[in-house]
């Protein structure tokens, strides 16, 4: 059995644009440190992550205090669109109805969910594929986590995305047997019980 727990990053600072170096917040560096509490007992074998800096941050706390590496994936990255909701004039939940409503549609210059998931599980089998029966943590973006659990419960849609749009950072466990994703559980870091 392998274990994967998705790590979504935490709060980070919308006043910079530029997806990949937007820093998080003074809250989001805070609130990290409820993801090494969480993840303390979970003997982690492996971090990976987006190389984008809010999930790297977001795992720095733990991977410093247990002295792990983190490795960045580049198939791991948000969906990608150089001029997404934030340079837009369309409100956030709008434009994500569209995607949802379409998993195909995207912007000119943009990707599907669709691809998103595409890539996202790519790399996530090539992990699964090396990485047997390890602890793995990964850390990741809301929109990209989403396609990765709508993957393996296509029940999993518009509704529930925005149920945890805003919760920031938000964990899923995911337990699989080769690549056979045998059980999902979404964590909640605030309200945790595990």
């Amino acid at each position: 059995m392998t274990t994967v727990y998705f790590i979504r990053h935490a709060e980070s600072d919308y006043s910079v644009r530029e997806s990949r170096i937007r820093p998080l917040t003074e809250k989001g560096l805070n609130d990290r440190r409820l993801v090494t509490e969480f993840l303390i007992d979970k003997n982690i074998d492996i971090i990976l992550s987006s190389p984008y800096k809010r999930t790297v941050d977001t795992l720095r706390d733990f991977a410093d205090e247990y002295n792990l590496e983190i490795q960045t994936i580049e198939d791991f990255c948000e969906q990608k669109s150089d001029s997404g909701y934030l340079h837009r004039e369309v409100d956030f939940s709008t434009y994500m109805k569209l995607h949802w409503t379409d998993f195909n549609y995207k912007l000119s210059d943009g990707e599907s969910l669709a691809e998103c998931q595409v890539r996202n599980i790519a790399a996530l089998n090539k992990v699964l594929t090396q990485s047997k029966g390890k602890n793995i943590a990964i850390g990741t973006h809301g929109i990209a986590l989403s396609a990765i659990i709508n993957y393996y419960d296509n029940e999993f849609g518009y509704e529930d995305f925005m149920k945890m749009a805003f919760v920031f950072p938000w964990v899923v466990r995911m337990y699989f047997n080769d690549d056979r994703c045998v059980c999902i559980e979404k964590i909640d870091l605030f309200n945790k019980k595990d």
